[in-house]
């Protein structure tokens, strides 16, 4: 049993519980991924079905392009919007339900740094969001697969019926539908905007969590967090307007402080690139990765700053 020194210090175990803890941290993040499931997030992903199963019915009358491009923009417009819709409400919900369900100050008083339960609540958030996205995913690649699959059978169905000089020109017209079919169909590249709708929300999840560090309510969480994504939307064309060959060192120097303020949300659209068959390049994925790390720290540590002083 640890026993108290002569000078009424506290006992040789407890300082460790004040060292960084991953364990502690993966604990907190379980939590608040289990806290987010109970409150019925998923049903989102019932719309979401819906919307993908109507887009690959819908316009059914367009080229073969045309439909697996519409079925690609609308599945990734909503793939896109709920995870916002994820990291917005989830994340603006977390610390208000643990002040009002008194868990705070049971996890405080462990105690745990206030630095590990926000790191906790982030990636717990972060886990929804990536779960999320791969079940949307799978559905989405699913119904892509068979349209494109339908696409395929239809229009070799439609060269069968025509008459051809020679099999060999028949096979030469089906492989080059096959062939222009799949180049807009399931391929590896879509994952890419996939990938890049999963940074853009943990962005977003993470300048959340710093407006709910010192909002006054959860409806002032959602609405500033709503006003800089749109912010972060337009930031890039401002920032081009604004800032010409002949803006000096000041301005350049104010912008790219609000571009660490206001993250540019723009440089994660790669989705119309996408949808439209354009290959993203490994060095976009790669520089749109160290963005988010760069966005989630300066996040991160701000709301550590906030929150750390925060009279709960």
């Amino acid at each position: 049993m640890a026993t108290a020194t002569p000078d009424n210090s506290p006992p040789g175990p407890y300082p460790r519980h004040r060292r960084f803890s991953l364990p502690r941290v993966l604990t907190l993040a379980g939590g608040t991924f289990t806290q987010l499931v109970r409150m019925k997030v998923f049903y989102f992903m019932a719309l979401f079905a819906v919307a993908v199963i109507a887009a690959s019915f819908a316009f059914a009358d367009l080229q073969t392009d045309g439909q697996l491009k519409l079925l690609k923009d609308v599945s990734l417009a909503s793939m896109s919007l709920f995870s916002m819709l994820f990291a917005i409400a989830g994340t603006a919900l977390l610390i208000p339900r643990d002040i009002e369900d008194r868990t705070l100050y049971t996890i405080l008083c462990k105690p745990v740094p206030r630095l590990e339960y926000l790191l906790g609540k982030l990636l717990g958030v972060a886990f929804l969001i990536f779960i999320s996205l791969i079940l949307m995913d799978v559905l989405f690649s699913a119904v892509l697969y068979l349209k494109e699959k339908s696409i395929i059978a239809e229009q070799i169905n439609i060269l069968q019926n025509r008459k051809f000089a020679s099999r060999e020109l028949l096979e030469a017209n089906i492989a080059a539908v096959s062939d222009a079919v799949t180049g807009q169909g399931l391929t590896w590249n879509l994952q890419n905007g996939v990938i890049a709708i999963f940074l853009k929300a943990i962005v977003l999840t993470g300048v959340t969590l710093l407006v709910s560090t010192f909002a006054s309510s959860t409806i002032f969480t959602i609405m500033t967090s709503l006003a800089i994504m749109v912010i972060g939307q337009a930031q890039s064309i401002a920032r081009d307007v604004l800032l010409g060959e002949d803006a000096s060192a000041v301005p350049r120097l104010i912008a790219g402080g609000i571009s660490l303020l206001f993250p540019d949300f723009k440089g994660f659209d790669i989705v119309d690139a996408v949808v439209t068959g354009s290959a993203v390049p490994a060095l976009v994925m790669a520089k749109m990765a160290g963005l988010t790390i760069v966005y989630l720290v300066i996040h991160l540590m701000a709301a550590y700053v906030i929150f750390s002083d925060k009279e709960l």
